[in-house]
């Protein structure tokens, strides 16, 4: 065994060379686990049942509400007892990271931790059981919290309107790009078919330009990772609808040109669409709406801490300039004298006539709405304002720690925003991101995003939020550091990492080109051959 300033670590394996095996393929607490079906039998079950009768067609009426669809074979499914079940569950589940178990610096994807206050709100009673058809009447409090919520982001980011339905953030894209579309075509200019979208902005912007009709058409980024305005400004004209920018960028930086580019764009005639997957890094310190934005979504996951991806269903609240804000999507909450009211549908004498229609069936995720709310009271101005600052000190911290480390393209340029960005370039020769990613694991992290933004050859783009201590920056500083300085040393245990994690190094490529997706008994395999 080695120490060093963070606690014990175990000695790594010379090149090649592997750890002896255990009996079990346990590696102490990191279980083994095997499939459910190599564990199970699919001609026994975990629970006796008595013999069921087959029933004929004469005497199964009950049959015909499966409509010929009731199965006509064993259902091959292994049988496994109460705790063989519990057991292989909880066994998989401990080779999950998560962020309750350490940092995660998974860059341009916000990954911070969720106050546990807020999930405590979310399972009130009176938010967590109520159905989206229930009567207006017996909602007023649920009405109430995404008005409020509705009420707080519009507030924070300067704009006029905003509609809480879409559910993602690419929805919330979509939602920002037909109600430009409406717009455009309501003044008969429809004809503006394409979208610019530069070299820093998030890998979605283009595709869902393309998926609501743009042609699309990129901007390049000048040397310092920003929006090359001169490029933009040259190419507007009576075509171009409008243009998606990502602010802060992908890059980790700040479009200092945001103002100028609005107006270029305005005065050719087009609308500006904002990711503001990045909004944590400004929140309370800048609103978008005084950049000339038109419309923007919000991630309610990444600036207000609510479930990410598969810890619970998304959300990408959208908000939207004086000039959109006629065109966007019902339904949305409507606070009048006799209490709260839910619009759902266009009307001539009112000021949503001009709306494209809807996103989404009902008004959006009730829960993601209540855990937003209570992030924002909790805070307060001055605590949403400070957590801004501290994902932007902490990540800077990163950017600092490891000068002289590892190449940061942009490092040179000043500070960055909410996530540093690195790249391969000054690793030994054969030796690139995916390397240092995967020693990562060895050192029980997450790797940080991988070969994003395309703009940095070999990127690794670091985001730790504001949620994380000095302390666990300091370790996990330690732990990227000794990876990078054993890929600029050309150490080449480093090329078969992962060595302590449940599974080695896979042939990425093949496995994404020919994935096994179906267990096949080994026994009736080889019989088959």
């Amino acid at each position: 065994m080695t120490i060093n300033a963070s606690g014990w670590r175990p000695e790594r394996p010379e090149a090649g060379a592997a750890a002896a095996p255990t009996f079990t393929g346990n590696k102490a607490l990191m279980l083994e686990e095997a499939l459910i079906f190599e564990i199970g039998d699919t001609a026994t079950t975990g629970v006796d049942f008595t013999g069921t009768p087959v029933e004929h067609a004469t005497e199964m009426p009950a049959r015909a509400y499966l409509a010929g669809l009731d199965r006509a074979a064993p259902i091959g499914l292994p049988g496994l007892s109460e705790p063989e079940a519990v057991r292989h569950y909880t066994r998989l589940s401990r080779q999950n990271y998560a962020i309750d178990l350490g940092l995660f610096p998974l860059g341009s994807c916000t990954m911070k931790h969720n106050p546990r206050l807020n999930e405590k709100m979310a399972r009130l009673p009176g938010f967590a059981d109520i159905h989206p058809l229930a009567p207006v009447d017996t909602v007023q409090g649920a009405l109430e919290v995404i008005h409020q919520l509705a009420h707080w982001l519009v507030t924070l980011t300067g704009m006029h309107a905003i509609a809480m339905s879409p559910k993602a953030g690419a929805h919330g894209e979509l939602c920002g790009v037909l109600a430009i579309r409406a717009a455009l075509e309501a003044r008969g200019e429809g004809h503006r078919k394409v979208i610019l979208v530069p070299e820093s902005a998030h890998g979605t912007n283009p595709a869902t330009a393309a998926f609501a009709g743009y042609a699309v058409e990129n901007i390049p980024a000048t040397a310092e990772g920003r929006v090359d305005l001169a490029a933009l400004t040259a190419r507007l004209g009576p075509d171009v609808a409008g243009v998606m920018i990502t602010n802060p960028n992908t890059c980790g930086l700040f479009e200092r040109d945001m103002r100028a580019i609005s107006d270029a764009v305005h005065a050719a005639g087009g609308l500006v669409y904002c990711d503001g997957a990045n909004f944590n890094a400004i929140v309370g310190r800048v609103r978008p709406g005084d950049l000339g934005i038109d419309a923007m979504h919000i991630n309610l996951h990444k600036t207000f801490s609510t479930p990410h991806g598969g810890g619970g269903p998304g959300s990408g609240p959208v908000v939207f300039s004086a000039a959109l804000a006629p065109y966007a999507p019902l339904p949305f909450v409507e606070k009048t004298a006799e209490g709260f009211r839910l619009v759902e549908e266009e009307t001539a004498e009112e000021h949503h006539a001009g709306s494209f229609g809807r996103m989404v069936a009902f008004q959006g995720q009730m829960g993601m709405f209540t855990r937003a709310l209570t992030y924002i009271l909790s805070h307060g101005a001055d605590g949403l304002r400070q957590v801004a600052e501290d994902a932007v000190l902490n990540a800077n911290y990163i950017l600092r720690s490891l000068d002289g480390v590892l190449d940061a393209p942009f490092g040179a340029t000043g500070p960055c925003m909410h996530e540093a960005l690195f790249s391969d370039s000054n690793l030994a020769e054969g030796f690139s991101t995916i390397d240092v990613a995967k020693g990562l694991i060895d050192e029980g992290y997450h790797p940080m995003t991988m070969y994003f933004p395309l703009v940095v050859h070999g990127a690794m783009l670091i985001e730790p939020t504001e949620t994380e201590s000095k302390a666990a920056l300091d370790e996990f500083i330690g732990a990227l550091r000794s990876v990078a300085e054993r890929a600029k040393a050309g150490d080449v245990a480093l090329k078969s990492a992962p060595h302590f994690a449940p599974r080695s190094r896979l042939d990425e490529t093949l496995a994404a080109r020919k994935p096994v997706l179906v267990w096949k008994d080994p026994a009736l395999a080889q019989a088959a051959e």
